[in-house]
């Protein structure tokens, strides 16, 4: 041991060695001559704490001091220890902090997606304006309706196989007229597609937009097949042969391609109707053989062609009209005595609709894959039997009091259309009209100055007559119309009988007057007795 320590406190042996390298055994062996105390190690564990490296030299080159070795190797242990469960809490508290601001991120509630509106194109003439309608409404929630409101005569488009249909509208900015694009999601047709009138064929628009696969109501396929009426009427013979005279009572008609082929009938007058003839245009009633003759000329002038049908002797006309699974029934009587009861002055009325109407517009709404606007017209004649003339398509003028209600529940079926075509969503179409299974009893509602009728207005009974009110105005659309009344039950309503005119014209508030022992029987009087003058001009 002696040696040893000699050896290592020769200068020349610690001079070889590399730098640095055994220093505190150096500085060991140089105070072994003077031993240390224990206070004085002590002192001196802490600096060798930090040295955790030189630790096992001094273990080897100096076993006396094993004790102070062992304590600074457990310290370097302990410190690592220590550092690693800092090294932990910190990603620990690290981690928390991340789960806290996710849990803060999902409990914020999320910014909605802002969706492209949904344009809708309607078709129509501009005394309607249908974007104050779709004003707030929206498909599923989520997408807005962007109405783009033109006449056919305004737009023009181009379709494409993979990019769909292109409208070009003209529209006036400030005495400007620009034309501005944009691509329809969903068509709303209310104008006539094709009209006889130079200028006035728009069917190849109608191509466009069913080229450009543009959803729309009624459907393109079924308005591209209302641009002729004897086509339409040929399928309404379809339905006659299925349903039977009684129940689909149409009209005789009989169709000539050119005037070749217009030999005078047996039975005179007749209605000779000139190609695409609607809105009571083109067609001329026809008392002799002589005058068929001379209509005969002019159809060949005309190059179209016509169609023969036995003139009906009308006390008015019925028309029944079906908007979604809503039915409105009206009666018009002519009061200038023409045989056109839409030309000149007429009286408009709503009327009860019956299970008979209501075959009528249903069979004629499965045409052409169906149709969700449709209506029905008939002539009732002087003989009592009535008789189907016509069917029109979304197209169909809106006439009476309730033209702002049918125009909601138009808008309704639209969004609820476009719900299903764009989305997939099934929307259940709300409205506050009537969808009763039975028929339909109304009630008047007077206009402001006229008579009154009894305040308290009781539920009519199975043998109501058909309840209206009157208009001698010049136009239908200006007449005003009943509104409903709560029935006195759905057996009743099914027995309820279809009254004449007559009898509607007389009886019309005997059923709801009835029983009041009040002052208002004087009132009831005095209008029963004024509906019998008027009843009195149209007596046969």
């Amino acid at each position: 041991m002696n040696y040893l320590r000699r050896r290592l406190s020769d200068s020349s042996f610690v001079a070889n060695l590399p730098n640095g390298y055994m220093m505190d055994l150096q500085r060991s062996s140089s105070s072994t001559s003077s031993p240390a105390s224990p206070a004085t190690e002590r002192r001196q564990l802490p600096a060798q704490q930090n040295q955790p490296a030189q630790l096992p030299q001094q273990n080897q080159q100096a076993p006396p001091r094993t004790a102070t070795s062992g304590g600074g190797f457990l310290s370097s242990f302990s410190s690592v220890v220590k550092t690693a469960q800092i090294a932990s809490a910190v990603q620990a508290k690290a981690s928390a902090h991340a789960e806290a601001a996710a849990a803060a991120a999902s409990a914020a509630p999320a910014k909605p997606a802002v969706h492209k509106p949904k344009v809708l194109l309607v078709i129509d003439d501009p005394h309607t304006d249908w974007s104050k309608y779709f004003r707030g409404r929206k498909l599923n929630g989520e997408y807005e309706i962007r109405v783009e409101q033109a006449e056919f005569s305004e737009i023009n488009l181009a379709s494409y196989v993979n990019s769909g249909c292109t409208v070009d509208m003209l529209v006036n900015r400030g005495g400007t007229k620009v034309i501005r694009s944009f691509k329809p999601d969903f068509v709303l047709i209310r104008q006539h597609a094709y009209s006889m009138t130079p200028g006035e064929d728009f069917r190849n628009l109608v191509i466009g937009l069913h080229y450009g696969a543009v959803p729309s109501v009624n459907s393109l396929f079924s308005i591209y097949n209302f641009c002729s009426k004897p086509w339409v009427f040929s399928h309404m013979i379809k339905l006659y042969e299925t349903l039977g005279p009684e129940n689909f009572p149409l009209n005789e008609q009989t169709f000539f391609p050119n005037h070749t082929q217009m030999l005078p009938t047996a039975t005179f007058p007749v209605v000779v109707k000139m190609g695409h003839a609607h809105a009571g245009m083109g067609k001329i009633k026809v008392e002799s053989a002589n005058d068929f003759q001379d209509i005969t000329s002019v159809v060949a002038i005309a190059k179209t062609y016509a169609t023969a049908e036995p003139f009906v002797d009308s006390k008015y006309d019925i028309r029944i009209q079906k908007i979604g699974n809503n039915y409105k029934a009206y009666m018009r009587t002519s009061i200038s005595g023409n045989w056109k009861a839409n030309t000149g002055s007429a009286m408009l009325e709503q009327i009860a609709m019956t299970d008979r109407y209501r075959v009528w517009v249903d069979s004629c709404s499965e045409m052409f894959g169906g149709l969700e606007i449709c209506a029905v017209k008939a002539v009732h004649g002087k003989d009592g039997k009535d008789y189907i003339i016509e069917v029109m398509d979304s197209s169909m003028p809106l006439i009476g009091e309730h033209v702002e209600e049918d125009r909601q529940l138009i808008c309704d079926l639209v969004i609820s259309k476009m719900a299903f075509a764009l989305l997939g969503v099934t929307i259940p179409q709300t409205s506050t009209s009537k969808t009763q299974s039975g028929p339909q009893t109304t009630q008047p509602r007077r206009a402001a100055g006229g008579p009154r009728s009894a305040s308290g207005s009781p539920s009519q009974s199975g043998q109501a007559s058909p309840q209206r009110a009157r208009s001698a105005t010049t136009s239908p659309s200006q007449a005003f119309q009943p509104g409903p009344i709560p029935s006195s039950g759905s057996a009743s309503q099914k027995q309820a009988p279809q009254l004449n005119k007559s009898q509607s014209l007389t009886n019309t508030f005997s059923e709801t007057l009835r029983g009041n022992i009040t002052d208002d029987e004087a009132k009831a009087e005095t209008i029963r007795s004024l509906r019998q003058s008027f009843a009195s001009l149209f007596s046969d």
